[in-house]
């Protein structure tokens, strides 16, 4: 029972820290995103891609750094670039519901282009997080865990003096 039990808080750990950051790239996002749009005329979607892109960078230092600081960082170009591919999937999803409520629907008002651009990260988070997990930050496989906390131990006690034995 204490294997699954450590597993579900490992998660909920996760799941937390994972929000934190991401709560706070909501923040940037949607503040990025007003800012845009009040100091310019871009369109809305132009807007809220411009801040969208500065959420992702922000978000990729939260979860290297903090989130997920304990994940393999073996190949990092590679997850760079998983890291940037599946952000692009959700930056369509973000706002392609943005866009789909402002030019489809003609909700467009600063207030419904708000909450739109809200719904639209919600969606996005959910694909984020599954594919961030599975595919950018990916834990390492037991046994390598294994065989680096061996080798590690094997390093401290090479490194300590040789005690003599007493028949």
């Amino acid at each position: 029972m204490e294997p699954r039990s450590s597993g579900l808080q490992r998660l909920v750990r996760e799941v937390v820290k994972f929000g934190a950051v991401g709560g706070a790239g909501v923040l940037v996002n949607l503040g990025v995103f007003n800012l845009v749009r009040h100091v310019s005329d871009l369109p809305v979607v132009r807007a809220s891609i411009i801040a969208t892109v500065v959420a992702i960078v922000f978000n990729y230092v939260g979860f290297r750094y903090w989130t997920y600081r304990d994940r393999d960082k073996s190949g990092r170009t590679k997850e760079l670039t998983l890291f940037l591919l599946f952000s692009a999937v959700g930056l369509v999803i973000e706002n392609g519901v943005l866009y789909l409520a402002t030019y489809g629907f003609g909700w467009d008002s600063p207030l419904q282009s708000n909450v739109f651009k809200f719904v639209g990260i919600g969606v996005a988070t959910l694909f984020r997080f599954w594919s961030y997990r599975s595919w950018v930050f990916k834990a390492l496989p037991a046994r390598e865990a294994v065989a680096r906390a061996e080798s590690i131990l094997e390093q401290e006690s090479e490194q300590q003096t040789p005690r003599q034995r007493v028949p």
